[in-house]
């Protein structure tokens, strides 16, 4: 039976949440991410009378055409970094402000809230594919390579439907499979989820530490390799006290902080507002943080204000 326009639609939008996480995975970017959806849509659209029900499920159907999009796309793109790609960590703790390399293609970070709430366990399951460690290794993948490993050991979807969704063979995507897995070898997993009142708690003393500007109380929730990196700035630290010498000439300045807890990348986050006039506070960055029991091990701040509006966000406080 022929699927009507109608139904493509439907169950294209019903999807809608899980293709924009595999663009993310695939581009390393929500802004293009939004973008290539709109595209699938679109063609799935133009093509609903085209799709064969004998021949594949339509979420694989729309699978294909969302590997198209953004194999397409990644032809002519540049890989998304993170500083911590781009140079090693940097000695200089000094207050002066550090220049901004916005001509860089960077990762973003990618909210929680658009994983969609479906399934517990297949939520749970998007969460841990988009930890910022693995998407970032993801983009030193081949493009193809990159689209293997996510549909088979990201969407389990079987080689032989991987094979026909990009017209090759099976033995054709297994190899591509095993030549992905040789170049990402041991993939920190991270800390798994914490306890909801351990989390808490260490949220809580961030927060109040950033909000009080309080290094001393900083010091004492940073593992001893806490990493802090800061898109769009290149520079990175690495360790409890470079981390915190640069942060104690960020809070010398004196300009005050508000947070507000959100979620990104499986992960617990922050949206960082830094006061501009009295009690007005202007979006600043996201803090998307690692824990574990130790502490906070890792800090992505992500400055753009951009960001804010695609986490449901104001600009203002």
């Amino acid at each position: 039976m022929t699927a009507t326009v109608d139904d493509v639609v439907a169950v294209a939008d019903s999807h809608r949440s899980e293709l924009l996480a595999y663009c993310y995975r695939m581009t390393g970017s929500l802004h293009d991410a939004e973008d290539l959806v709109q595209e699938i849509q679109v063609r799935a659209w133009k093509a609903a009378k085209s799709y064969d029900p004998q021949r594949a499920s339509i979420r694989t159907w729309l699978y294909r055409i969302a590997t198209n999009v953004c194999l397409t796309a990644l032809a002519s793109a540049e890989r998304r970094v993170l500083p911590v790609d781009l140079a090693e960590p940097n000695p200089v703790v000094g207050p002066g402000r550090l220049p901004p390399a916005r001509e860089i293609h960077w990762l973003e970070p990618f909210p929680d809230a658009m994983l969609g709430d479906g399934d517990p366990a297949a939520v749970v399951a998007a969460r841990e594919s988009v930890r910022l460690a693995f998407v970032a290794a993801l983009q030193h993948l081949p493009p193809l390579q990159r689209a293997v490993l996510i549909l088979r050991d990201v969407l389990a979807l079987r080689a032989a439907e991987v094979a026909g969704l990009l017209d090759t063979t099976t033995a054709a995507v297994n190899s591509a499979l095993q030549r992905a897995h040789a170049q990402l070898p041991g993939i920190d997993a991270g800390p798994g989820e914490l306890a909801d009142a351990e989390q808490r708690e260490w949220l809580a003393r961030y927060v109040e530490a950033f909000e009080t500007m309080d290094i001393d109380a900083l010091k004492r929730i940073l593992r001893e390799d806490a990493l802090l990196q800061m898109p769009p700035f290149v520079a990175w630290f690495h360790g409890r006290d470079p981390v915190t010498a640069f942060l104690a000439g960020v809070f010398a300045r004196g300009e005050g902080f508000r947070m507000v807890p959100v979620r990104a990348n499986g992960r617990p986050a922050l949206a960082a507002y830094v006061r501009t006039d009295g009690e007005i506070y202007q979006a600043a960055n996201l803090h998307v943080l690692t824990l574990d029991h130790d502490g906070i091990a890792r800090m992505d701040l992500f400055h753009d204000p951009d960001l804010f509006r695609l986490f449901d966000l104001p600009a203002w406080l």
